[in-house]
């Protein structure tokens, strides 16, 4: 069979099980969206309140005894509005009067120092919207991006914040600056990213979900694992704030804020932990991380063993005294849990005869959240739960995950393991755009998803599925522009606004979960803490004891009441569980069946995906295309201004 033939017949058997989305309504929480015509093959329940809704502890009791596997599989620096803006049902970039959105028209400045305007403008296979270069989502960027007022976030200078980034002080801007101010309101749609919008349509899409801190990509692996980015930290000990001169000069502190590597495996790290580093990042290191995580809770009744093994529990373990028998006493079983990140050790990329350990070259430390905690990079016990990426592969085909269940963060980096390369032909572009993460500057969108589709895939064709909580989601928005304003709910000790941040995409897939369904539940990263701690029955990290005196302190040092793990106690962070469908909870409709999460592995393979025409393949309409908006491309837009820059005036 030919691959035009292959991928013909995947775009049409998608097109005919896919139902394009509807319409939402506007004053509910979760919208269940039109199935059009599959009733048959996709169980799909327009009425619940027919057979009447659960109460909470209901489907708790129930989610407890179904799921025992939670995946988080977390991509990297995309903005809601950047992926899914025009995704029908949410709410997007269009989903209002332009009036009525903040930011959708932003001030830039020409090169000749004049003012204009910029709105968000699409961008697809016509741009290789798939390889783009990496806006700037640094702390102090982001802020001004967001342009926080009086603690409201106006959303409206995400083109001249990055714009101005790139300009000296007194000049005009290069064309390469504004092309950048340019890049940061640009957005895509399943032309480009297929798959998502895919899992998107089929399962529950989340529109009021934000990163929680502000900033870069450490913050926000932090986030999801402990709900928090070292705030308690700051509070015990001031002189590790982030502003205090000796920290501020290296890029290190509390809360963190920027995307030091974890002191564990970096120059700075004499302990021998055995934590790799890759050899050509910066080789210093953050400051060692104290405070309760996911991974300490879920050691359960096994805590004092479990913590009993580190190397030096008298600084790793300071922070945390009177959480470990707190946690002990609270009587639950250890649940097993793994972090799988590309590159943490020998990975397929790595070359034949290599170092047995692995190259570590498509590695990046600070992504790998539990790195950053002494208590468990320096603890043989616990570390041993960090994994590369090709590992969880190889488990999944084994069927090699605890039987009783776990908790498995899944990530990706530099490369791809799978060995799929960008449709663009530039030569610069495809030495560059090489990485399966999703973060612009360095991973191939269309690389990225399909990524996450041999995740979903291996998940869905194993004997977990039916016990199983997919969380598809990003560690932060990467500098690009969202419209929606997050609550101002933290300021660091810059007295700058720390948390919330800008939206980010985040899709839940299960056989349980809702069909074709927007949800409007608010949450943020912390969230996803949240609904963990709420699966497997663990003390909310908030409510742990050494957490709950910083968070008073905190309140009486500096006025904030926030200061904590944001699982518990801190508004305005849901937990995520009008993801599931009451009805396949409760047995009166049948579970979404393994094969409803699949994506052909032709059409994984493939590179573009559907021939740069998934959203015909999928059958979804997105909402510029249907309200007919043509916001155009600027005239000297390039979505590449450093890999490919475009030549200035001769």
């Amino acid at each position: 069979m030919s691959l035009s033939f292959a991928l013909g017949w995947v775009g049409v058997t998608l097109c005919a099980l896919l139902p394009a989305a509807g319409v939402q309504a506007a004053d509910s929480p979760v919208v269940e969206l039109q199935p059009g015509a599959t009733p048959a093959i996709i169980p799909f329940v327009s009425d619940l309140a027919r057979e009447g809704p659960l109460s909470r502890p209901q489907q708790i009791a129930l989610l407890r005894q179904k799921v025992k596997y939670v995946f988080v599989l977390l991509q990297e620096n995309r903005s809601f509005d950047s992926y899914f803006g025009t995704f029908p049902g949410v709410r997007g970039l269009y989903s209002q009067p332009p009036g009525q959105t903040p930011g959708y028209s932003q001030p830039i400045v020409n090169t000749d120092g004049s003012m204009t305007a910029i709105q968000p403008f699409r961008i697809g296979p016509a741009q290789f919207a798939a390889d783009i270069d990496d806006p700037d989502h640094s702390y102090a960027v982001m802020g001004a991006k967001m342009n926080v007022q009086n603690g409201k976030p106006l959303m409206d200078r995400f083109a001249l914040a990055e714009e101005m980034n790139w300009v000296p002080p007194g000049q005009k801007p290069s064309l390469k600056a504004k092309q950048y101010g340019e890049l940061a309101m640009a957005y895509m749609d399943c032309d480009t990213v297929p798959f998502l919008w895919n899992y998107a349509n089929r399962f529950i899409i989340f529109d009021n979900y934000f990163q929680h801190t502000i900033g870069p990509s450490t913050p926000g692996a932090l986030n999801l694992i402990a709900a928090q980015t070292g705030e308690t930290q700051w509070v015990k000990h001031p002189e590790t704030a982030s502003t205090v001169p000796a920290n501020a000069a290296r890029g290190l502190g509390e809360p963190v804020t920027d995307d030091v590597d974890p002191f564990w495996g970096s120059a700075d790290d004499h302990s021998h932990s055995g934590m790799p580093i890759n050899p050509n990042d910066n080789p210093a290191g953050q400051l060692n991380q104290t405070y309760a995580t996911l991974p300490l809770t879920l050691t359960g009744i096994a805590v004092a063993a479990a913590t009993g093994a580190d190397h030096d529990p008298a600084r790793d373990l300071a922070d945390i005294r009177g959480d470990i028998p707190a946690i002990a006493t609270a009587g639950r079983p250890a649940i097993p849990w793994g972090w799988y990140q590309e590159g943490f050790d020998r990975e397929p990329t790595d070359p034949p005869g290599g170092p047995p350990g692995g190259t570590h070259t498509s590695y990046l430390g600070h992504h790998n959240a539990p790195q950053f905690f002494g208590y468990v990079a320096n603890n043989p016990k616990l570390s041993a739960n960090l994994h590369g990426l090709n590992d969880f592969f190889v488990a999944m085909a084994a069927r090699a995950l605890p039987a009783g269940g776990g908790l498995f963060y899944v990530r990706g980096g530099f490369q791809d393991i799978q060995g799929l390369k960008t449709v663009d032909p530039d030569p610069a572009v495809r030495k560059r755009f090489e990485g399966d993460d999703d973060h612009p500057g360095y991973s191939d969108a269309q690389i990225s998803e399909a990524l996450v589709a041999r995740e979903v895939n291996a998940i869905a064709r194993s004997p977990y599925w039916d016990q199983s909580v997919i969380v598809v989601t990003y560690d932060e928005s990467g500098g690009s522009y969202d419209h929606v304003r997050p609550p101002i709910v933290e300021n660091g000790p810059s007295r700058q606004a720390l948390s919330t941040g800008p939206r980010i995409p985040l899709v839940i897939i299960s056989p349980y979960a809702k069909a074709h369904a927007v949800s409007h539940e608010l949450g943020q990263q912390a969230s996803v803490v949240r609904m963990i701690d709420t699966l497997f029955g663990l003390p909310p990290l908030a409510d742990l004891p050494d957490e709950l005196a910083a968070r008073v302190a905190g309140q009486a040092k500096f006025g904030q009441s926030n200061l904590g793990p944001a699982d518990d106690m801190t508004p305005g962070v849901g937990e995520l569980l009008s993801a599931f469908d009451a009805n396949r909870l409760a047995g009166r409709t049948p579970t979404l069946p393994a094969a409803y999460a699949e994506i052909p592995d032709a059409a994984v393979q493939a590179m573009p995906p559907f021939g740069n025409e998934g959203c015909r393949a999928i059958g979804m309409v997105p909402t510029d295309y249907a309200e007919s908006i043509d916001n155009p491309v600027p005239a000297d837009f390039n979505p590449r201004p450093s890999t490919n820059p475009t030549p200035g005036p001769r």
